[in-house]
């Protein structure tokens, strides 16, 4: 008898053993990123095909997988709700974050390296996901009216950072997931990128006019203001100054970052008809290149407080 059941107890993994190959064929003609939901359906899609017993839970195969085959686990431990899911195979590190973090896009300093205008390689990945729920008409217009006492109040303290980070030490990197507010993925883009790797990384991530006014808006997320500054002039050749502005109105900002980001192109030394796009929207309140600055210049054509040195 005990022997029927050591039989018996040998006998899933026994077939797991003899279906590996069509397992592995059908993983590999998945997406390459998994959650342990998609993986559990794809047992029980295949469950017959493969010949395995109703007995053997989503558990113990995915057990037997990472033994087995290539899939491995990728975790990420952020504080607010850690990721964890599975890769197939050699899925790069960006890869992987983007595909188990619905509705998520590369933004800030990680899109500025994307898209050349860096020289640094950041150490931090900026990802944003943008929430569920739509704007309402209350949010999507302007959150303060343009009081001066306020918006002084507000740029004169350090920024809110996000606390929301995972420290990854093998990777040598850092992951900040930031939330977006929901703009329907305006201005995100998907592209195969060449990083390096063996392989081409198939990524999300923000365009260009979407990035520089991200980086605007947040430069402690891009390597700061002077960092900012040069990625306005990296992208002189290429940036529509048009489809900046028209992004810019888009999405509809709560503070006039359009006279940061007007100052930005003019000592990018952007053409002053390019310029001028941004002086026709009303320059009211003096407003702040970032926060808590410490000394600063003030640009009277922008209304606009500066680090001193950053101004002619």
């Amino acid at each position: 008898l005990n022997g029927i059941h050591a039989i018996q107890g040998q006998m899933p993994q026994t077939r797991l053993h003899i279906a590996k190959p069509d397992i592995i064929k059908a993983f590999s003609e998945r997406p390459p990123v998994l959650s342990e939901s998609m993986i559990s359906s794809l047992l029980q899609e295949n469950r017959a095909f493969w010949r395995l017993t109703r007995t053997l839970g989503t558990r113990p195969f995915i057990d037997f997988l990472l033994k087995h085959t290539p899939l491995r686990k990728l975790s990420i431990p952020l504080p607010r709700r850690p990721v964890s899911g599975y890769v197939w195979g050699d899925v790069p590190l960006m890869e992987g974050l983007q595909g188990l973090i619905p509705r998520s896009y590369f933004s800030h300093y990680t899109a500025l390296r994307l898209h050349g205008l860096t020289e640094q390689v950041p150490k931090t990945l900026y990802l944003t996901q943008e929430k569920l729920r739509p704007r309402s008409r209350e949010s999507a217009a302007p959150l303060l009216p343009m009081d001066q006492a306020a918006i002084d109040t507000a740029f004169l303290q350090p920024p809110r950072l996000s606390s929301n980070v995972a420290e990854l030490p093998d990777e040598g990197l850092r992951v900040m997931l930031l939330e977006g507010a929901d703009h329907g993925n305006f201005g995100v883009i998907e592209h195969a990128l060449n990083l390096g790797g063996t392989r081409l990384q198939h990524l999300r991530y923000t365009n260009l006019e979407r990035t520089l006014v991200d980086c605007a808006v947040r430069p402690f997320y891009a390597g700061g203001v002077a960092e900012v500054l040069k990625a306005f002039r990296q992208a002189r050749e290429q940036l529509s100054v048009n489809a900046l502005n028209a992004t810019y109105r888009k999405l509809g900002l709560a503070y006039p970052y359009h006279q940061a980001i007007g100052f930005y192109l003019e000592q990018a030394g952007y053409p002053q008809n390019r310029v001028a796009l941004f002086r026709r929207h009303p320059i009211e309140r003096d407003f702040y290149l970032t926060h808590q600055m410490g000394r600063t210049t003030y640009v009277a054509g922008w209304r606009l407080y500066v680090p001193e040195g950053m101004a002619p």
